[in-house]
Parts: C-alpha cells; structure tokens; sequence
C-alpha cells in the first residue's frame, strides 16, 4: 500500500472539548478549574488537569484533588453544534477527512501545497480558522503516517502544533515512553516495565518475536510495527463508526440485582434510539464493568441475526449481567456500561423468516418519534420511574 514520502496527514483534536465549549460559553470560566459532569468526569479543563483531574475519573475524587474546581453539568447540544461547526471548517480545508469522534479527526492534504501552500501553513491556517469561527482552541499533530499524526498532536497539547518531518520520523518517536503507543495501555505497560522497557526505543530494539512471546501475536505484531512507524493506513473518508456505547458510574453503594437490571435497560433503551436514529445495526452486545478495586471486566454476547430491536439487545445484555452477577457479588460494581459493535446500516440487512418483527420496529419506531417530539422523558418503562438515571450517564463514543 502506498504510504506518501512527505509529512501531510494532519491529526486535529480539540483540546479538553466538553470544557473549553463550556469557557467559551461562560466568560466567567476561563481560567478557572472546570470539571463537566458530577458522578464521573466526562471532561476537565486544563487548569483542573494540572491539578490531576482526569477524563473518567470519580467526581468525589476530582473535587478532593481540586476542591475549587467549578462542576457544571454536561450539555451534549452545544457539544454536537460545536463538533459541526469544526467539522465544517475541516471539510472546507481538504474532502480527505477522517472523523475519529466528536472531537477530533485525521485531514489528508497531499495535493494541496499549489492551491493551500505547504502541510505546516494548512494547519497554522486550519488551527486560527477554528479559533475565529467557532471559538476553540485546537490542537494539529503533521506526520506522514496517522499513528506519528496522533502521536505528534498528543505531544503538542496543549493549542499546539508539531510537523514531524520524515527525516526525523525515529529521533521524535523512540525517546517517547511506551505509553504513546496505540494499544498501550496500564496492563501492557506494566508487562513492558516489568521487563525494564519504559520507551518506544526500548521497543523498536527487540525482534518481533520477542514482543509476541511476551505480549500475545497480535500485541506483539502491533507494537512491533508502530515502534517503527510502520502504519500504511490512509485517511478514509466516509468511515462510520464501528461501535457505540454508554456507561454510568454507580459510586461505591452495593447495587441490588433490580437496581442493576433498571441501568441495564434505561443505557440500552437509549442505545436503541441512537441505532435507529442513524439507521444502523448491531451483531454484538458487551458489557463493561468496573469494579471497586478499579480493576475492570466485560462479557460480550453476539446475537445470531444485526438488530435494532431494543427487545433483542436487552435479552443479551440481561444474560450478560445475569452471568456476571456473582462475580459483580464477590468485587462490588461502581461503573457498569453496554457498547454495540459490530454495527452495520440497516438497508443491508437481510430479513429472515418468518418476517415477523414488524410489529416490535413498530413499537419503537413509535416511541422513538414521541421522545423526539416531546422529549426523552415523555414516554419512559414503569421500572425507571422515579430514577434519575440522565444525571448519572455518561455518553461514549467507542471506536
């Protein structure tokens, strides 16, 4: 596969997104300690990372590690506007855009240096455009692969913008710690400190086969490759996402089974809708549960035909937490959450006998349109009455 000999894959992500929409909204927050969202941190600004407030983190423990922190309530509305706006701004810059999330996206501006100038100028040009028309701060990683694009951004933040030029591709990358690579996370780190390796270097020097002895054929193949910024992925246009999700944080209270099957079905009742409303499918329920020594566990079950049937995803998901419950006994439960993958668009399924699901499509399809015209709380199941499940949700964007 054909991978471009100069630096012009952009990597652009918003900085701190849920909370620098909410400073630009709120004068009165700019420079202040802002953390979005109560039971868990959905995002934090800069002034409260610096303080170790982190995305995902427990709110009892942001507002002991940063007491002044100011804790505003997240508007999901004025974060999607906000995403549009700069997705707009992204697609008037080059038709190669690659959306990753809600805010962030890969640019491809190969062929553009006679009408748009060189891949730095795009970028200087695309982070002021973004500033002056939809007020946020942006930060564009340039690198002639998307993982060293990632890598590059990650490096820059915050507002910031790095071209890591392809002479210099393994001087930028190896001093970096190991963490920095796509698939790294606490548990492979761990293994790889245990080991004394601590940076991408470290890495890059071992063969292949040692990384797979060490780490699984997959983890092992994958690490080997980006230690040597091999990524021959291009930019995809069009590319939709593969898996959605949600999850709510439940604190450190012993949850009973009733409690645990009402999460279970207001988070799948709410996936539904977003599957129908962007006309997808499912293959594969999970759940994912944290537990109270943070250590974390899924269960995944995948149905024999794609569903957007909220009756089909709430079976599989109930069996999942049906046999996870001793386990959820035995370690106490503080996060639980269900993702959909294996998403497909509905006009390419094909419907089995004896076509009878008509009925249940009905049935959402009609309550679908009344929460759309009268709000998400005007039709809602006996057993969510009385719980405050909006509060506590938060949304993910899986990828």
């Amino acid at each position: 596969m054909f991978v471009s000999r100069e630096a012009t894959i952009l990597h652009a992500d918003l900085d701190a997104f849920y909370a620098s929409v909410e400073q630009r909204d709120d004068p009165g927050l700019r420079g202040r300690p802002v953390v979005v969202g109560g039971g868990v941190v959905l995002a934090a600004s800069y002034e409260a990372k610096a303080r170790g407030v982190r995305t995902a983190m427990g709110g009892a423990q942001a507002r002991r590690l940063c007491p002044d922190a100011i804790v505003v309530h997240p508007r999901m509305s004025a974060y999607v506007e906000a995403s549009k706006a700069v997705f707009e701004v992204f697609e008037q810059t080059t038709p190669l855009v690659e959306g990753l999330s809600i805010d962030e996206a890969f640019l491809d501006v190969g062929g553009l240096r006679r009408v748009s100038g060189s891949p730095m100028e795009i970028a200087r040009r695309l982070r002021g455009e973004v500033v002056e028309r939809v007020g946020l701060p942006l930060t564009v990683g340039v690198a002639r692969t998307k993982f060293l694009a990632k890598v590059a951004s990650g490096v820059a933040k915050p507002d910031g913008l790095l071209v890591v030029r392809p002479d210099r591709e393994l001087e930028f990358l190896h001093p970096l710690p190991v963490e920095r690579l796509w698939g790294v996370g606490s548990v492979t780190a761990a293994k790889l400190h245990e080991r004394g390796i601590t940076t991408v270097g470290e890495v890059a020097q071992l063969a292949e086969s040692a990384l797979v002895s060490m780490l699984g054929r997959a983890s092992g193949r994958h690490l080997h490759a980006l230690a040597h910024n091999y990524d021959p992925r291009p930019v995809r246009v069009g590319r939709r996402r593969r898996s959605i999700g949600s999850q709510r944080a439940l604190g450190r209270r012993r949850r009973s089974p009733e409690e645990l099957d009402a999460v279970v079905l207001a988070i799948v009742d709410r996936l539904g809708r977003r599957l129908r409303a962007g006309r997808r499918t499912c293959r594969t329920v999970v759940l994912r549960m944290r537990f109270d020594d943070y250590s974390r566990a899924t269960r995944s079950y995948t149905l024999p035909h794609p569903t957007a049937q909220t009756a089909n995803i709430l079976a599989a998901a109930r069996g999942l937490l049906a046999v996870s419950m001793p386990m959820i006994r035995r370690r106490g439960l503080t996060l639980l959450g269900i993702a959909l993958s294996n998403l497909d668009d509905d006009a390419d399924v094909q419907l089995t006998l004896p076509f009878d699901r008509q009925h249940l499509s009905a049935l959402d399809a009609t309550l679908d349109n009344v929460r759309d015209r009268f709000g998400s709380a005007a039709v809602t199941r006996a057993v969510l009455l009385g719980r405050d499940e909006a509060d506590a949700s938060v949304p993910v964007l899986y990828e």
